[in-house]
């Protein structure tokens, strides 16, 4: 669990993205631990490019600078699987050649090398989503709010130090939109992770009851409301 200081959370230090010419965005925040820092823009706008440039797959065509801090340790010159970023997307992205079990021990850490124990942990993963006895399924007999279940689980079996949402809440129906926010929000807050969010929705950014920065207002935005 992370502890609240100074040094904490996730820190986007003087970023700007741009395309050629074009200045998408400039953001200048800290995320704090347990907390959700809303990003909302149209299309176009940067928003998923800036989560590429903190997770550090960000495509050759677009030009970012200022620096990506977690708990003091400067990111940017460290490849993908050294930054500890969780990431969530629209799709879920579920392995379809393996079973919703397979699929969450295949995001434990190589640290815990004892199969019986990556079971166990898969298999309480499956029980705290609320989807116990789901593990034998392929993934594509799931509902799309189970897919999105199963996803964050993995995603959070992880360990990762930070959150990264990209719009996963969007291919849900809304009656099941809402239980999903509240189980990645909970999950997150539970964990002391540090979330950014991207969204066109307002009624995400309500629910993650963070600071909002908006793109598509007053221009690339800088600091957090």
């Amino acid at each position: 669990m992370h502890t609240n200081s100074e040094t904490t959370g996730l820190f986007l230090q003087n970023v700007a993205l741009h395309l050629g010419e074009t200045l998408l965005l400039r953001i200048d925040c800290r995320i704090e631990p347990g907390t959700v820092l809303t990003v909302m823009g149209e299309s176009g706008s940067g928003k998923s490019s800036l989560l590429d440039f903190i997770a550090g797959f960000l495509r050759p065509d677009f030009q970012a600078s200022g620096k990506i801090l977690l708990d003091g340790q400067d990111l940017t010159p460290l490849n993908p699987q050294e930054r500890h970023i969780g990431l969530m997307f629209q799709s879920p992205l579920l392995f379809p050649h393996m079973s919703v079990l397979q699929n969450l021990m295949f995001a434990i850490p190589a640290s815990v090398r004892k199969r019986s124990i990556r079971r166990e942990m898969a298999q309480q993963a499956l029980d705290d989503a609320g989807l116990a006895g789901f593990g034998s399924r392929d993934p594509a007999t799931l509902s799309g709010g189970q897919q999105t279940r199963v996803a964050l689980m993995r995603t959070l079996l992880a360990e990762p130090h930070a959150l990264l949402l990209d719009e996963p809440f969007s291919n849900l129906d809304k009656a099941r939109r809402a239980d999903i926010r509240a189980l990645v929000f909970d999950a997150a807050r539970e964990k002391g992770l540090p979330v950014l969010l991207v969204t066109h929705d307002e009624e995400d950014a309500t629910a993650a009851s963070g600071k909002v920065h908006v793109l598509d207002e007053s221009g690339p935005g800088n600091g957090c409301v």
